[in-house]
C-alpha cells in the first residue's frame, strides 16, 4: 500500500510540474491525454469492472460536451455555473441519459447488450444533424470561457490545471468506489451475475446504476473537452470516438484500475506525435491493438503487474532486454515497409510519375528508388532478424523453465 501511495504522489507531483517543463503544443497534448484518461477510466467502470462491453459510449461523452456548451451560453453568455463547475452539467446529462439508456440496454447481456448500446449511440448520431437547436448542425455550437474565482481561463496553463483537477477528482472517486461494498457487487456482475441474482440482488437495477455512473463520468470528460476547445460538434458522437476509448482501455488493461488511463494517455500521445510524421498513424494504432490482444491479453499494464507479482515464472532481465531489442528491430522493418509502400502508392507519387520515370522517395533521411533491391531487402531483413531473435529467446526461455521443473 505504501508503494502505491508513493507512486501516486510522484505521479501527481509530475503532473503538477508539467506546465513548467513542456512547450505550449505539448501542454495542449497533455490536456487531451488527461481527458482521454478520464474517459477511458469511466468506460472501464462499465466494461472492465462490471463486464458489460459498450460500443456506444461516445454518446455520453458527446452529450456532456453539448450540455456544457449550452451551460456556458446560458444567461446571455454569463453561464449557468462558474467555469470551474461547468463539468457538473456534463455529469448531470450523462447521468440522466445513462439511466435511460442503461435501463433498456441492461435488460440484455453479452453481444445483445453491446449491440443495443451501439444502436442507441448511432441513433443519436443520426438525429444530431437534424436537431440544430440542440446540436448546432454541421457547424456545431461554440462558446467562450468566462472568468471566475479570480482566473481568466484564457491561457493553456489555467485550462491544464482545471482539467487536471477534475480528472484527478473523478479518478479518485472511481477508485474509492472500487473499495466499497458496491464496488465488490460491480465485480460480481462481471464474474457471476447469476449468483448475485440468486443471492437476492436486483442485477438489472445494479447494472443500470453502474451504466449511469459510467455515463456520468464520461459526460465529465466530454465537458472538459468542450471547455478546452470552447465548442462542440456532433462529430464527438461518431463511432470512432467509441472505438478509440475501447481500444485505449484494452491496450492499457481493462481489468486493472489504472490500466485504461495509462493506455489512453499513451495512445493519445502516440497519435499526437505520429500524426505529424505519417499519414498511416491510424494503421499503427490498429497494429498495436492487434499485437496487444494477441500477445498481451491482459493489456500492457496488466501484463507488467502480473510479472511483478511473479505470475508466469521468474523474470529473466537478459531475456526481457533481448525480446525488447528484437521487437524494436522488427518494428523498424515494418515501419520502413509501410512508409515506403504508402509513399509509392500515394497520389503525390502518381502525380510525380506523370513527369516520367520512377522517382525515388525520401524516408529517414535517405532516398529510396522503387526498384532498387536494397529498398525492399532491408525491411525484410530487419523483420526477419527481429522476429527470429524473439522466437529464439522464447524457445530458450521455455527450455530453461522446463529444465527447472
Amino acid at each position: 500500500m505504501l508503494k502505491k501511495l508513493v507512486a501516486v504522489i510522484a505521479a501527481l507531483a509530475l503532473l503538477l510540474a508539467l506546465p513548467a517543463l513542456l512547450s505550449e503544443s505539448m501542454l495542449n497534448a497533455s490536456v487531451q491525454m488527461l481527458i482521454a484518461a478520464l474517459f477511458a477510466t469511466a468506460f472501464a467502470l462499465l466494461c472492465g469492472q462490471a463486464g458489460m462491453l459498450s460500443f456506444g459510449h461516445a454518446a455520453y461523452f458527446g452529450l456532456g460536451a453539448f450540455a456544457t456548451v449550452h451551460a456556458m451560453n446560458a444567461f446571455g453568455g454569463d453561464g449557468l455555473l462558474p467555469t470551474p463547475l461547468m463539468p457538473l452539467a456534463g455529469a448531470a446529462i450523462g447521468l440522466i441519459s445513462g439511466l435511460g439508456a442503461g435501463y433498456f440496454s441492461t435488460q440484455r447481456t453479452g453481444t445483445y447488450f453491446a449491440m443495443i448500446t451501439l444502436a442507441l449511440a448511432e441513433l443519436l448520431h443520426a438525429l444530431a444533424p437534424h436537431l440544430k437547436e440542440v446540436f448546432g448542425g454541421e457547424a456545431g455550437i461554440s462558446s467562450f470561457r468566462m472568468p471566475a474565482w479570480g482566473f481568466e481561463f484564457g491561457s493553456t496553463i489555467e485550462i491544464y490545471y482545471l482539467v487536471l483537477g477534475w480528472t484527478v477528482l473523478c479518478i479518485a472517486l472511481l477508485w474509492g468506489l472500487t473499495l466499497t461494498p458496491f464496488g465488490r457487487l460491480v465485480l460480481g456482475l462481471r464474474e457471476n451475475s447469476h449468483r448475485l441474482k440468486f443471492l437476492g440482488y436486483n442485477t438489472h437495477a445494479l447494472g443500470t446504476f453502474v451504466f449511469a455512473l459510467s455515463a456520468a463520468f464520461a459526460g465529465v470528460a466530454g465537458a472538459l473537452q468542450a471547455l478546452n476547445i470552447e465548442a462542440a460538434n456532433y462529430v464527438v458522437l461518431e463511432t470512432q470516438v467509441s472505438t478509440a476509448v475501447l481500444l485505449n482501455t484494452f491496450i492499457g488493461g481493462a481489468k486493472v484500475f489504472f490500466g485504461p488511463a495509462i493506455g489512453a494517455a499513451a495512445m493519445t500521445f502516440f497519435g499526437h506525435v505520429t500524426s505529424d510524421l505519417t499519414r498511416s498513424w491510424l494503421l499503427y494504432q490498429g497494429i498495436i491493438f492487434m499485437l496487444v490482444m494477441m500477445y498481451l491479453p491482459r493489456g500492457i499494464v496488466g501484463e507488467i503487474l502480473a510479472r511483478f507479482r511473479g505470475e508466469g515464472g521468474a523474470v529473466n532481465p537478459v531475456a526481457v532486454l533481448a525480446r525488447f531489442a528484437g521487437i524494436l528491430v522488427a518494428a523498424a522493418g515494418f515501419v520502413m515497409a509501410i512508409e515506403l509502400t504508402q509513399r509509392f502508392f500515394s497520389t503525390d507519387y502518381k502525380a510525380a510519375r506523370q513527369a516520367g520515370g520512377w522517382p525515388a522517395v525520401e524516408f529517414a533521411g535517405h532516398m529510396w528508388a522503387p526498384f532498387a533491391p536494397l529498398t525492399w531487402a532491408l525491411p525484410i531483413v530487419l523483420i526477419a532478424a527481429g522476429l527470429g531473435l524473439v522466437t529464439f529467446i522464447n524457445r530458450r526461455e521455455a527450455r530453461r523453465q522446463e529444465a527447472q521443473i
